[in-house]
């Protein structure tokens, strides 16, 4: 096939006509994305402002939930802009629905998950959480999914359905915990021992007056006796109360000589 002059300035003629048509409505699209984009990265702090007082669960949430509808808006319009049917995208999105929503069951059960997350509150950002086989506070809780930090400052993304469908643990959510610690006393006398061991855990400045710590007998064996020391504090203070007790128990039974065991024993 061959191309005279004619031919070529009539095509030449054809893409410039749509080039000048054309190339507005694309320019104004990616106009409407850049300011789309603008406007999800300025949700953020516009957001934390109107929100001050809610929650921070709810914060992060309702933010993040925002940010995904400017997208969509901003996609659309810019589908608009250059002549594009949003109407006819939808309809075809709509009949490929059930295809989309196989392949993606399992994100659609972490959405789920997160919305019954947000809304009947088992934990908060903040929290201290056990679930899921993983441990930490919670940093935020996503659309699908919920960050966590660790005691060694590892960030965790959990699935939400992973946390909403198992046992969940909140060390956090009572304000006090129970400090439960197992001491081996050896052969020492029993009532003198747990008076001894109560009068160390009380002057303790993390140490709750009430409930009021309390020492029991857990098990006496022909080699050992064993008590429970509970003392309580507030949820935040769980792990260095129970490492400064620990090391007040030890020090005083050490300070026990050893003749005296064995004289108690006997």
């Amino acid at each position: 096939m061959t191309f005279n002059a004619q031919t070529v300035t009539s095509l030449s003629d054809t893409l410039i006509n749509l080039a000048s048509q054309n190339l507005p409505k694309v320019i104004w699209a990616i106009v409407i994305l850049l300011v789309t984009r603008w406007i999800a990265d300025a949700i953020r702090p516009i957001g934390f402002r109107i929100l001050k007082y809610a929650e921070p669960t709810l914060q992060k949430f309702l933010i993040q939930v925002a940010s995904i509808m400017v997208w969509i808006a901003g996609t659309v319009a810019a589908l608009n802009a250059i002549g594009i049917q949003t109407t006819t995208v939808i309809t075809i999105i709509g009949a490929a629905g059930l295809a989309i929503g196989l392949a993606l069951q399992n994100s659609l059960s972490h959405f789920a998950a997160g919305v019954m997350l947000v809304s009947f509150r088992p934990f908060e950002v903040g929290d201290s959480i056990e679930g899921a086989g993983v441990a930490g506070m919670v940093d935020s809780i996503g659309l699908f999914s919920t960050t966590i930090v660790s005691p060694d400052n590892v960030r965790i993304t959990v699935p939400n359905s992973n946390l909403f469908s198992g046992t969940l643990k909140n060390n956090t959510i009572m304000g006090t915990r129970r400090v439960d610690l197992q001491i081996n006393i050896g052969h020492r006398e029993i009532d003198s021992t747990m008076t001894h061991l109560l009068s160390l855990v009380q002057p303790h400045p993390l140490v709750l007056r009430e409930p009021r710590p309390t020492c029991h007998v857990e098990s006496i064996t022909p080699d050992a006796t064993i008590l429970y020391l509970r003392p309580w504090c507030a949820a935040i203070h769980h792990e260095q109360v129970r490492s400064e007790i620990l090391q007040l128990v030890q020090e005083a039974l050490q300070s026990i000589p050893a003749k005296q065991a064995a004289q108690s024993g006997t």
